[in-house]
């Protein structure tokens, strides 16, 4: 299927050039054409809300509590310091390449528009989003907020008239105006798109409640495992068409960019990224995962092969999760309660892709307006790239708004952003796959510093498996009797008789 896949990549991108050169396409043959490519999409898109919430509440609940709380720490870590190490490396490259230095930012044709983002904000809003007020709604809409100018009203007094006022007024009015500060009032509102951040904080709290419930849990334990297992089987249809979606979604892709010369100008800004998300996928995350691991990292990540694939079609990292789960636990055989846990919480914080991008993309517009960084702005660069990319959603193009944060840290144009949105389409998906690449070298990591912990609960969980409340001791007296103890009615009940199971004898 892998091979299958790149084939198709390829082919992708031939029918792309030779439908651009040669067919004179409409806009609405375009949409036409890239339609079977858009059915992939909303396939995978309509996995993730199953995937994430099966995944994440029988991973937590598989956990000790304890343990749980020990791997999360590893994988937060883990995850933070790749991403530092990742913004460090993206402004060591854009300060020595200076790929904004010899152009200007007038000579770069503008696209788009700048989206509207206070730091504050959108900080506060990513807490909001954490403890969404509703369950259901978190499942297709995040909230944000947005300042509103509050009009200053100028109150008259009713008895006097206005046509006797001195002529003097409008100078004092024009004078106050600019002493007087804008008042801004807070809207908020509801966007399109899941809360993918609250659904995680949510299920690990479910999880971990249900882990401790013991007996009563259980039932909802078997649902969710049930669920996830379902889940993953639809993953597999959806893999046999997936070598057809991408054909046409590449296609498509390559059709609708309108000017190729964009490339050409913003080439050395291109090859930057692409030069930093190479070095950081081919060199420091694999150095990473043999120190700790021991293990062959090439060998891991050509496991992870359709993954990096899918993500690099889709530019999404939470829309290859689902292919993500599959490569991980049955090609690299990572444990289960490992991947569960750890996979959804990546897709969602860990970014190191896009950290390492809007760090080289702040110092690159900088560059283009002539504006020397002191140390402490980059140090500023840095810390808002790596907060940034934490709170960016893993949804396409989410860099965008995270960008527009990063500048106004430094005081940079927020609406330079639009010199680069030309290209962003192309480099979104190589960060993309350096995520999803990131996030796998970190199941493998995590599960070999938590190798005492999962050895220690399969110990403790061999007394049984199903239910870890339930004592049960065999001995075979002459090779005839069992004597099986179980935890009835809060006392002890020893039962003789094989054929009556645990489960029957125990009412609660």
């Amino acid at each position: 299927l892998i091979c299958v896949t790149f084939f198709m990549c390829l082919l992708g991108i031939g029918v792309g050039m030779l439908v651009r050169e040669y067919g004179k396409l409409s806009n609405l043959d375009k949409f036409y054409f890239s339609f079977p490519g858009e059915v992939l999409m909303r396939m995978l898109k309509l996995i993730i809300l199953p995937l994430i919430i099966s995944s994440m509440i029988t991973g937590v609940a598989a956990l000790d509590s304890s343990v749980s709380g020990k791997i999360g720490l590893r994988a937060v870590i883990y995850y933070f310091c790749t991403t530092v190490i990742a913004v460090i490396l993206g402004i060591v490259l854009v300060v020595t390449i200076k790929p904004g230095v010899p152009q200007t930012a007038n000579e770069i044709d503008r696209v788009g528009s700048t989206p509207e983002v206070s730091t504050v904000d959108a900080m506060l809003d990513l807490i909001r989003n954490m403890f969404p007020e509703n369950l259901v709604q978190a499942c297709f809409q995040q909230y944000k907020t947005k300042r509103e100018k509050v009009e200053a009203t100028t109150g008259v007094d009713k008895n006097s008239s206005t046509l006797t006022e001195e002529p003097v007024t409008t100078a004092t009015t024009a004078e106050a105006s600019e002493n007087k500060t804008q008042e801004y009032k807070i809207v908020g509102m509801y966007s399109d798109g899941i809360n993918v951040l609250g659904l995680i904080v949510f299920c690990l709290v479910f999880g971990m409640v249900i882990g401790k419930m013991g007996e009563k849990g259980q039932v909802l334990v078997d649902f969710f495992n049930a669920l996830n297992e379902a889940t993953m089987r639809i993953v597999q249809i959806i893999m046999w068409y997936m070598p057809i979606g991408i054909v046409f979604l590449i296609a498509g892709k390559i059709i609708e960019v309108e000017d190729w010369e964009i490339f050409r100008k913003l080439g050395l800004y291109m090859a930057t990224v692409l030069s930093g998300l190479a070095i950081h996928s081919t060199i420091i995350l694999p150095l990473i995962y043999l120190i700790i691991v021991r293990k062959n990292p090439f060998r891991f990540a050509m496991g992870m092969a359709q993954a990096l694939l899918t993500a690099l079609m889709i530019s999404s990292s939470s829309a290859t999760l689902p292919v993500t789960f599959r490569c991980a636990e049955e090609k690299n055989f990572i444990d289960k309660r490992i991947t569960r846990f750890v996979l959804p919480v990546g897709a969602t914080i860990n970014m190191d892709g896009t950290a390492l991008y809007e760090a080289v993309a702040a110092v690159f517009i900088a560059q283009l307006n002539d504006l020397e960084l002191d140390i402490g702005q980059i140090v500023t660069i840095s810390v808002t790239a790596t907060a940034a990319s934490i709170g960016a959603a893993g949804v396409p193009q989410a860099g965008l708004v995270t960008m527009v944060i990063v500048l106004s840290a430094v005081g940079l144009p927020a609406e330079d952003v639009t010199l680069i949105i030309a290209v962003d389409w192309l480099l979104d998906r190589f960060r993309t796959m350096v995520n999803v690449l990131g996030d796998a070298f970190g199941t493998g990591i995590v599960e070999k510093l938590s190798k005492k912990e999962l050895e220690q609960m399969d110990v403790t969980s061999e007394v049984n498996i199903v239910n870890p409340f339930a004592l049960e001791t065999t001995t075979l007296d002459n090779d005839e009797s069992e004597t099986k103890k179980s935890y009835v009615n809060g006392g002890f009940a020893v039962d003789k008789s094989d054929t009556i199971s645990f489960t029957q004898t125990s009412q609660f």
